[in-house]
C-alpha cells in the first residue's frame, strides 16, 4: 500500500470514528503525531524541472560527443570529472533545499556518468578488454555513491550493472553459482532495510529474481527449472521470515521478498506444466547441485519458521506451496506411463496453499499470485497435454469434485471469522 494513499484513508477512518465517538479528539491527534512525515512528493514544477534537466544533460552529452576526436585525452578525462562534479553538487544544493527528488535525479545521473567516464577512459587509453570488470567498477561506484547520498536512482544504476556484471560471469563459467553477486546482494539489501524503503526493496527483489534466472539459465543442467524454482522457495521463505520479525525495518522489506518469491511460484507452477515434456525426456546435462536442493530445502524451513514466531498457518501453507511445488519437478515424481495427471495435481494444490496462505495472512500479492498459478495450470491442462479430451476433462472434474470436498472440509474447522 502506498503511504500517501494509506494516509488519506486514515484521516477520513479517523475523521468518522471522532464523529462516532469511537475515539476522542486528543487520541485522533496522538495517532496523527505518532505518524513519521511524509516525503515530499513530485509536483508540477518539480516535473517540469526534472525534464529541463535531463534536456540539458542530453544537450551536453551530445556536445562532447560531436566534438570528442578534436578534444585531448586529459581534457576529456577534465570534462568527464567536472561534470560528475557539478552533477554532484547540484544534488548537494537540492538536499539542502529539501528538493529530495531532484537531489535523487543528480546522484543517479552522477552515477550513470561515473559509468560512461570508465567506458571512455577504456577506450581511449586501450585498457583491458574486461567488459565484466568495468561493469563491477561502475557497480561498486554506484552503490557507493547510493550508500553516501541515499539515492534510489543510483542504487538501481549499481544493481543494473551488478546484474550484467554477474550474467557476464556466469556466461564464462567461472563461478557458478556466482558468490560475488550475492555479497553484492546482501550490501544492497542491507542499505534497503536501512532505509527503510519499499522502492529499493523492490530493486532489491528484482535483482534476487535475475539472479537466480541468470544462473538457471547459465547451468549446464537436465533441468534448470528446478533451480530456478529452489530460488524461489528460498526468496518467499526467506520473505516470510523476515517479515515475521518484529523490527519494521526487517518485516518491510521480508513483505516485498515475498511477495515476488509467490509470483516467482505461480511461474514455477506454470512452466513446470507447460514444459511436461522435459520431466518424461531430460536434455542431457548435469543433475540437480545440492547447493540448489539446500537453497530450496532452507526455504521452505524458513517459511515453517515464521509461521512458527507468528503462530499463525499461513506461512507454513506457502511452505507447503513451495516444497509442492518443488516435489512436481523431480523426475521420479512422473508415472511409469508418463501420465502428467500427478504433477498437475501437485502443481494445483501448490497453487491452491499459495491463495489460501495469502487469504489468512492477507497478503493480497500471494493470493494474486496463487489465482495466475492456477489460472495458468488449467491453461496448460486444456490446450498443451497430448491426452485425449475424455482424459483432460475428467482430471478436471476430480480436481473440482476435491476442491469442493476441501472447501466443505475447511468451512466446518476454521472459526466463522477466518473463513
Amino acid at each position: 500500500m502506498f503511504e500517501r494513499t494509506y494516509r488519506q484513508r486514515l484521516e477520513t477512518d479517523l475523521a468518522r470514528w471522532e464523529a462516532d465517538g469511537l475515539i476522542t479528539p486528543s487520541a485522533a491527534i496522538a495517532i496523527r503525531n505518532a505518524l513519521p512525515p511524509l516525503s515530499p512528493a513530485a509536483n508540477i514544477s518539480v516535473v517540469v524541472g526534472i525534464v529541463g534537466g535531463l534536456l540539458i544533460a542530453a544537450a551536453f552529452l551530445a556536445f562532447v560527443a560531436a566534438h570528442w576526436t578534436d578534444i585531448a585525452r586529459l581534457l576529456r578525462c577534465a570534462i568527464l570529472a567536472a561534470g560528475i562534479i557539478v552533477v554532484y553538487g547540484l544534488g548537494a544544493w537540492f538536499a539542502r533545499a529539501d528538493r529530495s527528488i531532484l537531489a535523487d535525479l543528480c546522484a543517479s545521473v552522477g552515477a550513470i556518468i561515473f559509468g560512461a567516464g570508465i567506458a571512455l577512459v577504456g577506450q581511449m587509453y586501450h585498457l583491458g578488454s574486461d567488459f565484466a570488470g568495468g561493469m563491477l567498477l561502475w557497480a561498486i561506484g554506484a552503490l557507493a555513491a547510493a550508500a553516501l547520498t541515499g539515492s534510489r536512482g543510483a542504487l538501481a544504476t549499481a544493481l543494473v550493472a551488478a546484474c550484467i556484471w554477474s550474467d557476464m560471469r556466469l556466461s564464462e563459467g567461472d563461478d557458478v553459482p556466482h558468490l560475488a553477486f550475492v555479497g553484492f546482494w546482501l550490501v544492497a539489501a542491507g542499505l534497503a532495510v536501512l532505509w527503510q524503503s519499499r522502492v529499493a526493496a523492490h530493486l532489491v527483489a528484482l535483482a534476487a529474481v535475475n539472479g537466480w534466472i541468470a544462473t538457471a539459465s547459465r547451468l549446464d543442467l537436465a533441468d534448470p527449472l528446478a533451480v530456478f524454482a529452489d530460488g524461489t522457495a528460498l526468496l518467499l521463505g526467506a520473505g516470510l521470515a523476515l517479515a515475521a520479525l518484529r523490527p519494521p525495518r526487517l518485516s518491510g522489506f521480508g513483505i516485498v521478498l515475498s511477495a515476488y518469491g509467490g509470483f516467482m511460484l505461480a511461474v514455477v507452477a506454470v512452466l513446470g506444466g507447460v514444459a511436461f515434456d522435459s520431466l518424461l525426456h531430460p536434455r542431457s546435462g548435469a543433475g540437480h547441485p545440492a547447493w540448489a536442493h539446500i537453497c530450496g530445502i532452507g526455504g521452505m524451513l524458513l517459511a515453517f519458521a515464521a509461521a512458527a514466531i507468528t503462530r499463525r498457518p499461513g506461512s507454513a501453507l506457502a511452505g507447503l506451496a513451495s516444497g509442492l511445488a518443488l516435489l512436481a519437478l523431480e523426475p521420479g515424481i512422473v508415472g511409469q506411463g508418463g501420465q502428467p495427471w500427478l504433477v498437475y495435481a501437485i502443481e494445483l494444490g501448490a497453487m491452491i496453499c499459495l491463495v489460501v496462505s495469502g487469504m489468512i495472512d492477507v497478503a493480497l500479492p500471494r493470493i494474486v499470485a496463487g489465482w495466475l498459478g492456477i489460472a495458468g495450470v488449467i491453461a496448460a491442462i486444456t490446450w498443451i497435454v497430448s491426452e485425449s479430451l475424455l482424459s483432460r476433462s475428467l482430471f478436471l472434474a476430480v480436481a473440482g469434485l476435491a476442491a469442493v470436498a476441501l472447501s466443505i472440509l475447511l468451512n466446518r474447522l476454521l472459526p466463522r471469522d477466518a473463513r
